[in-house]
């Protein structure tokens, strides 16, 4: 429990008091965000204000992460484990993809940065390697950082190895794909108002803090655990993976909310995107995630509905903007409001996520 809270603590400080910092820096360089024409008017006002805040998140989770682990190391002799590097390596690969993109818009000077094309390709690029190692180093028991089945809130017994070694490697490698493209394109939609997405990672993120801690204190890796016990491979490691990109996004959202001093970006939100689908890969808790960090998926589901609606109706739409907050601009609603109860949304959708995990061990 101690490194899981040195981690969040030391995440939080160097967000909070390294973002200003950052902040300076990205202003006397004059890397501002540029807005959209066809979006809402009143977020012409933003135009210029820093982006790639993204940076100070990720750097905050790297030093939260090290500096826990550092004190695990001197107090105990515990190294870092494969699981909680691979969720970082996604994280920071795709953290790395998003800047490309936000440093493009920057020196283009235009909203959109990298082509489509380029944007898959460096998303698939991430994903492929990661989806290719967490199938490698294994422990002592045999065991590897993820399985090739798919699962709920554990592996449900479909397995993606049923079609043989080859081939189901290759389905394995297409359905983390999916996971890591959907959920980084989660984040990334909702990142449309001052502290949004940031505020509802911090709700997806805490509820598995809380699902890796209790996957530790039941794991499959005590001499003494009972027959419901969780087969994740290093859920403490993280735990503290976690809870630093808790610390980093309380921290940061001290300077992104309303009126947000700092964008996290494509930096930030393809980062915490891939950071969400790596934990739910790692903690075999695929099939939860879209409930823990629903608001993510209500997003992405109002802009599908609305493009699959415009082009079978013939032109008509379903929101008066997607995403679904947008809509909610046009309607009349501030901002602020929209955020907040946003943010109380994703603390329901936590909650039931994390009731229904619980459900499942009690019930089981």
């Amino acid at each position: 429990m101690i490194p899981v809270l040195i981690s969040g603590g030391a995440a939080i400080a160097v967000s909070l008091f390294g973002t200003p910092l950052f902040i300076k820096f990205l202003v006397r360089k004059q890397y501002g965000q540029f807005i959209r024409q066809d979006g809402p008017t009143t977020h012409h006002t933003k135009r210029g204000t820093p982006t790639m805040g993204g940076v100070i998140i990720i750097a905050a989770t790297l030093v939260g992460y090290v500096v826990a682990n550092g004190v695990s190391y001197l107090r105990t002799g515990t190294t870092p484990s494969m699981s909680g590097l691979l969720l970082l390596f996604l994280m920071v690969g795709l953290g790395l993809v998003g800047f490309a993109d936000d440093f493009t818009k920057i020196s283009k000077q235009r909203s959109l940065g990298l082509s489509p094309l380029a944007k898959i390709l460096g998303q698939g690029g991430v994903g492929i390697t990661f989806s290719l190692l967490v199938l490698q180093f294994p422990n002592r028991d045999g065991v590897t950082p993820a399985s090739m089945g798919i699962s709920f809130i554990r592996d449900t017994g479909i397995s993606l190895a049923f079609a043989g070694s080859a081939v189901g490697l290759l389905l394995f490698v297409i359905w983390a794909n999916f996971l890591v493209t959907a959920w980084s394109n989660a984040v990334n939609l909702t990142d449309g108002l001052d502290g949004l997405a940031t505020g509802v990672s911090v709700f997806a993120f805490g509820a598995y803090v809380l699902v890796t801690m209790w996957q530790f204190n039941q794991s499959c890796n005590d001499l003494l655990a009972g027959p419901r016990c969780y087969e994740t491979r290093d859920p403490l490691d993280l735990a503290i993976a976690t809870a630093a990109i808790v610390g980093a996004c309380l921290g940061f959202l001290w300077w992104n909310a309303s009126p947000a001093k700092i964008f996290m970006g494509d930096t930030g939100s393809l980062a915490l995107g891939g950071a969400l689908a790596g934990l739910s890969i790692l903690t075999r808790t695929e099939l939860l995630a879209p409930i823990i960090a629903g608001m993510f998926v209500v997003i992405v589901a109002s802009s599908a509905i609305q493009i699959g609606f415009f082009k079978v109706s013939g032109g008509r739409r379903v929101f008066r903007m997607a995403p679904l907050h947008h809509h909610f601009e046009l309607v009349g609603w501030q901002e602020v409001t929209i955020v907040i109860r946003f943010w109380l949304i994703s603390a329901v959708f936590a909650a039931i996520g994390l009731g229904v995990f619980y459900a499942e061990w009690i019930t089981g």
